[in-house]
């Protein structure tokens, strides 16, 4: 595979840019003394010149569509509280801190007042040591206890490699604190027989929320000694908690309030977030607790170079003879090739596992040709590694063995990678917060970086990257999340009532929701009252009634064929469209088909292949319309939002060239329907309203079915969404309303807000829609506007002008928006009343009308967060031993 745009050894006339090297720190070191001598052994090339670099000719600099220079910021210092153990401010002096920034003093004052607190302030800005500084001090006290355990903390993380990482950071920090900070790690890779010394002497246990959920929770007699001295729970990277996934996680942190008080505790919660819209109000309501929220940022910031890439078209056509551009998979494979040639420590990241390792395969082959060592120090990081594989890449990366990744979100959330100085992004990633927490990856000891963003070619993608205030001139997105969504609250009723009995006193801290669920739930002979207090009635485990992370089921296993070798997991959701019969699975590089999927035992076989093509799975989804909340007249026609059931099937799946997306074929599937009760917009159209639109029966099907693909790429810059928890389905002639109408819904169970959102900033959402449509140069419509690489009925039909006549008329007759209601008190969304069915986890569909697969990127997050079933469930208790024996 010859480069197509590096000459013969053009590596060799490069100056390579001198790297730092890469020496474990603790995340939050960068304000470092300045009597220091930095670890750099030559001056780095600025941002710009990186840049330039990689487009040194007219043909790669016309793909730079803008450029954004944030310009560097000095920090402002401050000085501890007074009531920091003096041993733990020289612990952090010996780490090169002599002063922490003002928010970190301010952060740790309110800790120590017993404040919940939400530190919201940019990447790399040391939100870490802002609570690690607090508790380390209250551990400290603790440990003079006379069981050494005064004092206990539970640090939560959304992913597995979080949890590691800051495991580490702890450690070293603690170092010189000997044996009074006691910190571990408890997940579902934790070995058993270290288990128990975790739950009887850790004073510092990292975790995350599934294994609180099912693994801490239901056996909380075991850790009594721990809960009933929980001084600070520490809830990281908090701004991930949104959506339905979010709403789990405050129903479990509520769980976990209740034990606490139980056990005569009452912790005090530490949040830390990325830049985020209201993030004490956000975090308010995941914790269900006042927070006081600081936001003001006073660490320095270097420069920072944010480039915008559109990929360049190609002499391919697709669909219906649309032009093609060059995939953002390719585009960034060169490059990260470019950038490892030149020795710039790079990640990029990738919206899916596929997409990781395609990224990571071609810039390894392409690097083999200029340098063999180097293709050794380009890998793939994802969730669905198995344990040891995770643990020895996330080791190559902080020892600097590394030099470029192609990496899922796992990745972007606060893990240490020091020594960055470029991030490419390959796609949207779906909202602003997580494209500046991406794009802050590099650059984290206050050196400048090189941001990249490539665009897909899809609407949404080519509408930013042509127009730039979309992204740098608006604020990031609020945190959605409504824990009262009676399809989440359930099974947490159920789980809270398992774990100790229900009492009226109990109630308010559920929520307004719960007083009305409880009956529900015993008529489903769930729960029963009995002596002022509901039980759990069931011999099952109750806390496996809520899916927290919407995977709908048991994860299925990918075994080698031949060998029995396991490979890795994905969950049950996502089976449909990525372990289907005939998909290529790519795994640390290496090339598989499946050769059979049983969804009933949860295994699929796979066999090491080299097809010259990747596979993309399609479905049909139809959808009806059970109840009507909220219905507003847009001139003779309808905005509506209520709850739908949607029935989806995936029918076949698509052969696409690597490299260039060409289609070499369609092969049938033969999978299961499944059906979806969830949360929708949806709009119709009159028959006068089509007259003046000019929209004859001929084109009415091509015209919705292009306003419907648009418009659900546009919904993430209104709703906080990815594109792929959304779907959508566009009827001629629907039954339920009788006229032509184009659904948007949630692709949650119960719905997730972002319908909701899109109902109450319509006008404005339908008129970017049109916009992007209409401002595509293209003919008939391409990926960059109308068509989606993922539609069920392969883009067809479609008419481009026929789709903006159709907005123009509906947008003409629109009511101006009113006000949303205040965040400080959010609508509550209406909801249709839970049938007992709903209490059991549904899945939702893998295969929506433009989101044909499970969302990835947040799947890829919740493949790392996910414990192991096996590791979650505990034995009975045993009684503990008098003395702290050393860690196992």
């Amino acid at each position: 595979m010859a480069f197509n745009h590096l000459p013969a050894g053009v590596h060799d006339a490069l100056a390579p840019l001198s790297v730092t090297p890469v020496t474990h720190s603790v995340p939050m070191a960068n304000n470092l003394r300045s009597d220091r001598s930095s670890p750099e052994t030559a001056p780095r090339l600025s941002p710009g010149a990186v840049l330039d670099r990689l487009a040194p000719g007219p043909s790669r600099a016309s793909r730079i569509t803008h450029t954004e220079h944030l310009p560097p910021r000095a920090g402002r210092h401050a000085v501890w509280p007074d009531r920091i153990r003096s041993e733990v401010v020289a612990a952090v002096q010996a780490c090169g801190i002599e002063h922490p920034w003002a928010h970190q003093a301010r952060a740790a004052e309110h800790a120590l007042d017993g404040d919940c607190v939400v530190v919201a302030t940019g990447t790399a800005s040391g939100k870490s040591l802002a609570y690690l500084v607090p508790v380390l001090s209250a551990l400290l006290d603790g440990s003079e206890a006379p069981n050494g355990r005064g004092a206990t903390t539970l640090y939560l993380a959304p992913t597995k490699a979080l949890a590691a990482d800051q495991c580490r950071s702890v450690k070293e920090l603690s170092q010189p604190l000997g044996n009074a900070v006691r910190p571990a790690v408890y997940d579902g890779d934790t070995p058993f027989e270290e288990r128990e010394w975790i739950r009887q002497y850790a004073n510092y246990v990292l975790t995350n929320p599934d294994m609180l959920h099912r693994g801490i929770l239901p056996s909380h007699p075991r850790w009594s000694s721990f809960l009933k001295s929980l001084k600070y729970v520490v809830i990281d990277e908090c701004h991930t908690y949104r959506g339905v996934f979010g709403s789990h996680v405050a129903q479990v942190l509520r769980r976990l309030r209740r034990l606490c008080a139980r056990y005569g505790a009452s912790p005090v919660f530490l949040l830390a977030s990325a830049t985020a819209a209201d993030p004490a109000v956000a975090a308010g309501r995941l914790t269900g607790l006042p927070v006081v929220e600081i936001a003001d940022d006073a660490s320095p910031r270097g420069e920072l170079v944010f480039a915008l890439w559109e990929p360049p078209l190609t002499e391919m056509v697709g669909e219906k003879g649309a032009p093609v551009r060059r995939t953002a998979t390719a585009e960034t494979a060169d490059l990260l090739t470019d950038l490892a040639v030149q020795g710039v420590r790079t990640v990029a990241f990738v919206r899916s596992r596929r997409g990781a390792e395609l990224i990571s395969v071609i810039a390894q082959e392409r690097l083999a040709e200029v340098d063999r060592s180097l293709a050794r120090r380009v890998a793939a990081y994802r969730g669905g590694y198995l344990p040891e594989e995770r643990r020895a890449l996330e080791q190559a990366l902080h020892s600097g063995e590394l030099l470029g990744l192609a990496a899922t979100t796992a990745l972007e959330l606060g893990i240490d990678v020091s020594g960055l100085d470029a991030v490419l992004i390959a796609g949207y990633p779906g909202t602003r917060a997580s494209l500046w927490q991406q794009a802050g990856r590099a650059g984290r000891a206050g050196q400048g970086a090189l941001a990249v963003l490539i665009a897909r070619d899809d609407p949404l993608d080519t509408f930013l990257v042509h127009h730039p205030e979309a992204l740098f001139d608006r604020p990031v997105e609020s945190t959605v999340l409504d824990p009262d969504n009676p399809y989440v609250l359930a099974p947490h009723l159920c789980a809270a009532a398992a774990e100790l009995p229900l009492t009226d006193e109990d109630l308010p801290l559920f929520g307004p929701e719960t007083e009305g669920l409880l009956p529900q739930l015993e008529a489903a002979k769930l729960l029963r009252r009995r002596t002022k207090a509901w039980h759990w009635t069931r011999r099952e485990r109750a806390a496996d009634l809520a899916d927290i992370r919407g995977q709908g089921g048991r994860p299925v296993q990918i075994v080698e064929d031949g060998t029995g070798r396991l490979l890795g997991t994905v969950d049950a959701g996502a089976s449909h469209t990525t372990v289907h019969e005939g998909a290529v699975h790519l795994h640390q590089g290496r090339t598989y088909l499946v050769r059979s999927l049983d969804l009933d035992d949860s295994v699929a076989l796979v066999e090491e292949a080299n097809p010259p093509y990747s596979t993309v799975a399609r479905d049909t989804t139809s959808i009806s319309v059970l109840e009507t909340d909220v219905e507003v007249p847009w001139g003779q026609g309808r905005l509506c939002y209520g709850s739908v059931e949607v029935t989806n099937q995936v029918v076949s799946f698509l052969r696409r060239r690597v490299i260039t997306g060409e289609v070499l074929g369609e092969s049938k599937l033969d999978l299961p329907p499944r059906t979806l009760r969830t949360r929708a917009v949806w709009w119709t159209v009159t028959d006068d309203q089509l007259d003046a639109a000019r929209i004859n029966p001929e084109i009415l099907g091509g015209a919705l079915h292009a306003a419907e693909h648009a418009s659900i790429g546009m919904l993430p810059l209104f709703a906080t969404c990815d594109r792929w928890d959304i779907g959508g389905v566009s009827v001629p002639l629907h039954p339920d309303t009788l006229l032509p109408t184009v659904f948007v819904y949630d692709g949650h169970p119960g719905g997730a807000g972002f319908a909701e959102r899109a109902f109450h900033t319509a006008r404005a959402w339908l008129t970017a829609t049109r916009q992007a449509i209409a401002s595509c140069e293209c003919d008939a419509g391409c990926p960059s506007c109308i068509q989606s690489p993922k539609c069920g009925n392969g883009n067809d039909p479609l008419h481009k002008r026929g789709a903006v006549r159709l907005l123009t008329e509906l947008l003409r007759e629109a009511p101006q928006e009113k006000p949303e209601p205040s965040s400080q008190e959010p609508a509550e969304p209406a909801v249709e009343p839970m049938a007992a069915p709903a209490v059991e986890p549904m899945a939702a569909p893998a295969a929506q009308e433009e989101a044909k697969e499970r969302p990835q990127a947040e799947r890829d997050v919740r493949r790392q967060a996910e414990p192991e079933m096996s590791g979650a469930v505990e034995a009975p208790d045993a009684p503990p031993p008098p003395a702290v024996p050393p860690a196992p």
